[in-house]
């Protein structure tokens, strides 16, 4: 579900450059669906994570797989940028949060040891949306034009998310309180205390500024490879190792991170993450860009799990899809940020340069949050 539902949404990347070749859009019209997209997704994740904590996630997935068909199906038959921004962005947008919060938060009540190892493995299923659903939509892209693309992907998401909802299950019910608060009283974290605790409000914004600094490089690499010489197919390959890349991060940092701590290793890829995006300024061939990807994916791919876990450590399961959704929120303030400067600095400027330039001194921002992290202790009424 990750897959389709993430992949469906990235997969504009690899629609930027023709869709502006056969409509005359800019690129930085068609990118702000994107961030029509993010800042959709940032409210509806707020909204799906508390209706999962009363519901359940299967019914939020279900709504959501049918809305994203829906959502690709109509973008395809749009006839105007504005209607095509409208569509894809807030219909888009809506289906895809269904999915993130909901499902990290469920994943989180199943497991109580190895934790970090299993929100990773499942995250890992977006982590493959380069690797399928972007080369994917560049072959169809290639044999039946942009609108057939996204049609089809629109009924693929039918198809296969669907049926894979109704397998979900809601986590049972655990103590989340160590048995040193067990005579307290009180055993519920309210959800205004943990929203406005040093803990929430240091774990949101420190993901604001990592999703801020990532959204533009990994939205515009495609582009950006093609400006730097190489091959529509060869660009998107490259988008296909970052999103292998981050599969493989997700699953080793996820190891890592239940030996040594989630804070630990989360500091680390942030500060592998920004240099690796100023490093971008410095490749041209494409072995440069296969290796640069690696590093890249692995830093963003593996650190993005960790923020669930902390999530989980600081507040428990009870409101763990409120929080969660409230801190992808954040989340996608940020990553819509990128898609629509990183437009409208190659609409401006004729190039990305500026792009990765801001975005590492954004991820810069965030290593030096992150360092404040509190220790995981859990925030009580």
């Amino acid at each position: 579900m990750g897959c389709i539902s993430i992949g469906a949404m990235f997969s504009l990347a690899v629609f930027l450059a023709p869709m502006s070749t056969e409509t005359g859009w800019s690129r930085g019209g068609i990118s702000f669906a994107m961030t029509i997209n993010f800042l959709v997704m940032a409210f509806g994740s707020f909204g799906w994570g508390a209706a999962s904590d009363r519901w359940g996630a299967r019914i939020c997935t279900l709504l959501g797989a049918g809305l994203l068909g829906l959502a690709l199906v109509l973008a395809s038959h749009e006839k105007t940028l504005l209607s095509f921004q409208l569509t894809y962005g807030i219909l888009v947008g809506l289906s895809a949060s269904a999915f993130f919060a909901p499902m990290i938060a469920t994943v989180t009540g199943w497991f109580q040891t190895r934790r970090n190892l299993a929100v990773s493995l499942v995250s890992a299923g977006m982590g493959m949306a380069p690797l399928t659903i972007s080369p994917l939509a560049s072959w169809l892209i290639t044999h039946y034009g942009w609108r057939a693309a996204m049609f089809d992907i629109g009924l693929l998401a039918w198809v296969i998310v669907i049926p894979a909802a109704l397998f979900v299950r809601r986590p049972p019910k655990v103590a989340d309180l160590p048995q040193a608060q067990a005579g307290t009283g009180d055993r519920k974290i309210t959800v205004g205390r943990a929203l406005t605790s040093p803990q929430f409000l240091i774990l949101g914004f420190t993901f604001f500024l990592c999703c801020a600094a990532h959204s533009g490089p990994i939205f515009h690499v495609v582009s950006y490879a093609m400006y730097c010489g190489l091959g529509s197919m060869a660009a998107v390959s490259v988008y296909s190792v970052e999103g292998l890349a981050g599969l493989g991060g997700r699953l080793l940092l996820g190891v890592l991170a239940d030996r040594f701590g989630a804070k630990r290793i989360l500091v680390t890829a942030l500060a592998v993450q920004a240099m690796a995006i100023a490093a971008y300024l410095a490749v041209n061939e494409l072995d440069e860009f296969y290796a640069l990807a690696v590093i890249f994916g692995v830093a963003y791919g593996g650190g993005m799990p960790l923020y669930a876990s902390l999530a989980r450590d600081y507040f428990g399961q009870q409101i763990m899809g409120t929080v969660f959704g409230a801190a992808t929120m954040l989340s996608s303030l940020g990553m819509s940020l990128g898609p629509v400067a990183g437009g409208w600095v190659f609409d401006n400027f004729g190039t990305y340069a500026w792009l990765y330039v801001g975005s590492a001194a954004v991820a810069v921002g965030a290593v030096m949050l992150a360092l404040l992290f509190p220790k995981p202790r859990p925030v009580f009424a």
